[in-house]
């Protein structure tokens, strides 16, 4: 392990026991870009009541806002455990390039803080998943095709 990740694992960790300490849940994450730390995140599920309020999110909201951008290509995130299905598929979006995490699902699972079920879950086709997920192709009468006309706005904006 690098100096450089371990420093900003540290980081990651360190938020984690604070957020623990003021009664959030054990999550940090630093969001770092050629040396600079960007943004940093704590988990703010329980603190908003938003599911979707992980460390990873939080964030990755903060750089893409202090960038000006959703791309956030070129950056690294640190984060104290392993990042669920949802901070990944985010991290991917938004052009992350690399993820480094301290604490691993085998290591929370002991605790309740493990996401491998999820993955697990995700890994099956979409028919075979406990959640109800449905194609309905509707198209409404004088609306046009929605795809299409995002594409052709592009090419005007």
């Amino acid at each position: 392990m690098s100096d450089q990740a371990r420093h900003y694992l540290e980081q990651a960790v360190m938020l984690a026991h604070r957020n623990m300490q003021a009664g959030g849940r054990p999550f940090g994450a630093v969001v770092v870009r050629g040396g600079e730390v960007l943004a940093t995140g704590v988990n703010e599920t329980v603190a908003t009541h938003d599911p979707t309020a992980h460390a990873e999110l939080v964030a990755l909201r903060a750089a893409a806002l202090r960038l000006g951008s959703p791309d956030l290509s070129g950056c690294a995130v640190y984060a104290s455990g392993q990042p669920c299905p949802m901070c990944l598929a985010a991290m991917r979006l938004a052009g992350v390039t690399e993820v480094h995490f301290a604490y691993s699902n085998q290591e929370g699972a002991p605790f309740g803080l493990s996401t491998a079920a999820l993955y697990e879950e995700l890994a099956k086709p979409l028919a075979q998943q406990a959640m109800i997920i449905r194609h309905l192709p509707v198209r409404p009468k004088g609306a046009g095709d929605l795809y299409a006309e995002w594409k052709a706005r592009q090419g005007r904006a």
